[in-house]
């Protein structure tokens, strides 16, 4: 019942029986269609035929072209929720044509938010795909009020195949880049002015449809009092039958079309019977009209014969489907039915949507029985109503539709209700509010408390619904579950540690979604402690969970955090697999272009840039961006800003990094994942890079950090921070104390790391020991931490790691390649240095890079580090002596020595060797 019902928004309207043919209007649509045009727009005020036009040139594009595939789209407020919006567009297509669509909804299906971009890549890919033409009409397109629906249609337009025209028929010009497709003559467009009827129609339409008999002179002056608009045309015809004096009824009336409307209507109803008018002041309140829906909120039993009897005579009612089932009243025409109605019968209107709400809800559509419940006012019935409409809703990932009825209900219901509580509560988890978070819950508690003392929920004697709902059977999972991420959202550890053992022991061996949900808060807290050796096997097991449960984006959107937990163990290598298989995955799964796939592209470019490799994240970071910010999930957005800044910063863009810091920080979600990396520690350590130590020294104050702090992992990322800080305050002045307390500082996070199995934590703690060694000059250990920290790491390719400390760094790595300790990766790591992957600007003193040298002058440079004499290395160059020399020149001059040896040493320490 509720498809059928769906089924009247794609019905294309059947021309009437008695309509006025307009060739002027409908001969150039058939050719815009043909001459490559993009979009047809009709826009009009209410009442000047815009639909009827519409289905007349649908009407003949079939008969001219039966291959041409049309998808009727009847638009209302409802669709202002993108993703409901996505699926009546998808419906509709598929139902013009079986092989468009499937992909598209599979991916809405899967995806955990309305992705609009990347379900109409989808789509559109299907279009380009298609053998034949198609044409999708949105109608009543002003009832679009949402920027994201909005940008999904201009998506839809900016890349439309040539196989789709879509057309559109709306009161005002709509939000779409119209002056550019008006620039580029890839739309055509009707207004107002287009749509007046001729003196032509308006003659055809009096006489030969409405059936009057009118002179050429009231015509002329009908047509003129309305100003050619057809609604005031069709009433006043109404208003014409058997009216004795016309032309003092033509001369009674003059204004605006409002006022004109009014007159109008006033006249229509007046010659209507009594039963007529009170049908159509009681029904007006109902967006379509059955006739056993009409004898239910009217009390009579003959609604379908009137319905029949309304359509024969013209008086704006307009049918849904091709049986004459279901129809609906011209929209002008309900308004103000609905306008006097509230009005004359105020005390009436409650009770007309109450039972409209009744018969919708005997046949299961409790979306239409909510509706009307609102609108009656009857809230205690509403709230009852949404909790059953809430799996459904919440499956198809209608959020803003949730939202919007959650907030349409007053504080007291949804207080009383501790399923409405808890959704409320995610919502205000998802938007920051924590207090808010709390007090839901609280609520959502006494209402369970409060049931177990009444004993098992039953069914509810007022409304007729199971109390005992699927929703309100699993709130004491759900309610444990958002106690853990509220707890995680304050930094609680424990708390969420509690919380999520206890979601656990209240699962089901089945219940697969909520033991993801538990095992991953519960790794999130082993990983918040800094446990790592518990964390990840114990967040490994939400993938296989989410698996079992069917949520495939939520899967590979775990993939991410498990990719971070690798990375805090100093593994960049299973950190890459992880996200690369993931998104492979993606794309086996037929949601390439769907969320998570840009937070995978994004975790993959931040490793990149770990790596030493900032052209390939930048690849990875443009595919993410390009993907949309619908194809990430909203606790992940702030990531991509976190890359942006680091791209920028390691480019030399300091002002920008930090630009792009501050976004990244509006952009965290609280609740989702421990803070184990700052945002304002990043940005503490950029002006640490770049001598701002003023402004570092305010942050670790408003921190309230000192180097004998009691040690928590959370704040293990703002200490070695602070170490730094340190170490650069010692070198700006070594008059100003010991590096004492950042040793004991570094001595003491050592140990922990080592402990608790946090290998990536051990790598930087060692860096950080070698860069204090140095600083005090002591060079044998400062090369002894060193190349410890560079035998843990060399498997795993790590650079930012050694070059993020900039100057001092490369010249202890200098030392290090003279003294031959892991030769290759030291190299490796000087290389990197040397040609192009940047590092923080150089200290003053620091001897600068030499400049780069050619291939050719590298082959001679490593024969000149042998035993060979001068006309042996020529020989083994195919060169002359005189040509060698020539090539050695050059390699002293760049390397800036004068002889063999010491070209040699110099070229070593540069990692050129």
């Amino acid at each position: 019942m509720a498809m059928s019902m769906l089924a009247t928004k794609f019905h294309v309207p059947a021309p009437r029986r008695r309509a006025v043919a307009r060739p002027r209007l409908v001969d150039p649509l058939l050719s815009d269609s043909h001459e490559g045009r993009k979009l047809t727009l009709i826009c009009a005020p209410a009442g000047f035929g815009k639909t009827t036009l519409l289905s007349q040139w649908v009407l003949q594009v079939r008969a001219a072209e039966p291959e041409v595939r049309v998808a009727w789209l009847s638009l209302d407020s409802g669709d202002n929720d993108p993703a409901r919006f996505l699926t009546h567009l998808i419906a509709g297509m598929h139902g013009a044509d079986t092989g468009l669509g499937s992909g598209a909804q599979a991916l809405l299906d899967a995806t955990p938010a309305a992705a609009a971009e990347p379900v109409l890549v989808t789509l559109i890919n299907d279009l380009a795909r298609a053998e034949t033409s198609i044409i999708i009409v949105l109608d009543d397109y002003h009832a679009i009020e949402a920027h994201p629906v909005h940008d999904a249609v201009a998506f839809l337009l900016d890349h439309s195949p040539p196989q789709l025209h879509l057309a559109i028929a709306t009161r005002s010009d709509p939000p779409l880049p119209l002056s550019r497709l008006r620039a580029r003559d890839q739309m055509s467009e009707l207004r107002a002015a287009d749509l007046r009827f001729s003196a032509q129609e308006t003659a055809a339409f009096l006489n030969e449809c409405m059936g009057l008999s009118l002179s050429a002179e009231d015509i002329s002056a009908l047509q003129a009092r309305t100003e050619g608009w057809a609604a005031g045309l069709q009433l006043a015809a109404l208003s014409l039958r058997g009216h004795a004096d016309v032309p003092g009824f033509i001369n009674a009336f003059a204004g605006s079309n409002r006022f004109i409307l009014d007159y109008l209507v006033e006249e229509v109803l007046q010659r209507q019977p009594a039963h007529v008018r009170s049908f159509l002041m009681h029904t007006a309140i109902l967006d379509r009209l059955s006739g056993p829906l009409c004898d239910a909120v009217t009390g009579q039993g003959d609604s379908s014969a009137v319905l029949h009897d309304l359509e024969r005579e013209n008086l704006f009612v307009v049918p849904l489907d091709d049986r004459r089932q279901w129809y609906r009243y011209h929209h002008l025409f309900a308004e103000v039915l609905r306008a006097r109605a509230a009005h004359q019968e105020p005390e009436l209107q409650h009770s007309l949507h109450r039972r409209a709400s009744e018969w919708y809800q005997h046949r299961d559509l409790l979306e239409d029985a909510l509706k009307h419940a609102l609108a009656a006012g009857d809230f205690e019935r509403a709230g009852v109503l949404l909790e059953a409409v809430v799996p459904a809703i919440r499956r198809s990932r209608q959020d803003a539709t949730l939202r919007g009825w959650l907030s349409a209900l007053p504080d007291h219901v949804v207080r009383a209700n501790p399923v409405l509580s808890v959704f409320y509560a995610w919502m205000m988890l998802t938007s920051g509010d924590l207090e808010a978070v709390e007090h839901c819950l609280q609520d959502a508690e006494r209402g369970l408390a409060e049931a177990s003392r009444d004993g098992e929920p039953t069914r509810d004697r007022a409304t007729g619904l199971n109390a005992g709902s699927e929703e309100f059977r699993a709130l004491p999972v759900t309610i444990a579950v958002y106690r853990a991420a509220l707890a995680q959202a304050v930094g609680d550890v424990a708390g969420t540690a509690a919380h999520a053992r206890r979601a656990l022991e209240l699962c089901g061996p089945a219940d697969h979604l909520s033991r993801a949900a538990a095992a991953g808060f519960l790794g999130l807290a082993a990983w918040a402690r800094g446990d790592l050796d518990t964390a990840v096997p114990t967040f490994a097991d939400v993938g296989p969970n989410l698996h079992a449960a069917g949520n495939i984006a939520d899967e590979l959107a775990s993939t991410l955090v498990l990719a971070d937990l690798w990375m805090a163990r100093g593994s960049l290598n299973q950190a890459r697999r992880l996200l690369e298989q993931a998104l492979t995955a993606a794309d086996l799964a037929g949601i390439a272009s769907g969320p998570p796939t840009a937070d995978l592209h994004v975790g993959i470019s931040a490793l990149n840039c770990e790596s030493g490799a900032p052209a390939a994240a930048k690849e990875h970071l443009e595919a993410g961006i390009a993907l949309g910010e619908a194809a990430s999930l909203p606790e992940n957005l702030y990531r991509r800003f976190v890359v942006m800044a680091r791209l920028e910063y390691l480019s030399g863009n300091a002002v920008r990094a930090i630009e792009l810091l501050e976004e990244a920080e509006r952009r965290y979600l609280r609740g989702f994942f421990p803070d184990v990396r700052p945002i304002p520690a990043m940005r503490a350590r950029i002006w640490i890079g770049q001598g701002a130590l003023r402004e570092a020294s305010d942050w670790a104050r408003a921190r309230d950090l000192t180097a004998g702090d009691e040690l928590r992992y959370l704040r293990e990322f703002e200490h070695l921070t602070l170490t730094r800080l340190l170490i650069a305050q010692h070198q700006a002045d070594p008059s100003n104390g010991s590096l004492d307390d950042a040793f004991n500082l570094l001595e003491r996070l050592l140990q922990a790391a080592q402990t608790a199995g946090r290998g990536g934590s051990v790598n930087e703690i060692l860096v950080l020991k070698a860069r204090v060694y140095q600083a005090e000059g002591r060079r044998d250990s400062a090369l002894e931490a060193l190349e410890q920290a560079l035998k843990r790491t060399e498997a795993e390719s790590h650079v930012r790691l050694f070059l993020d400390e900039g100057a001092p760094m490369i010249d202890l790595l200098r030392r290090a390649a003279v003294e031959r300790i892991c030769p290759r990766y030291v190299s490796q790591l000087l290389h990197a240095a040397n040609t192009g992957a940047t590092a923080p600007a150089a200290s003053p003193g620091i001897d600068a890079m030499p400049a780069q040298l050619s291939d050719r002058e590298l082959q001679v440079l490593r024969l000149l580090d042998s035993s060979l004499s001068g006309p042996e290395v020529a020989r083994q160059l195919f060169v002359s002596l005189n040509t060698l020399r020539t090539h050695t020149r050059h390699i002293f001059e760049k390397l800036q020595v004068s002889n063999r040896a010491e070209a040699v040493r110099r070229a070593r320490e540069h990692g050129l060797l």
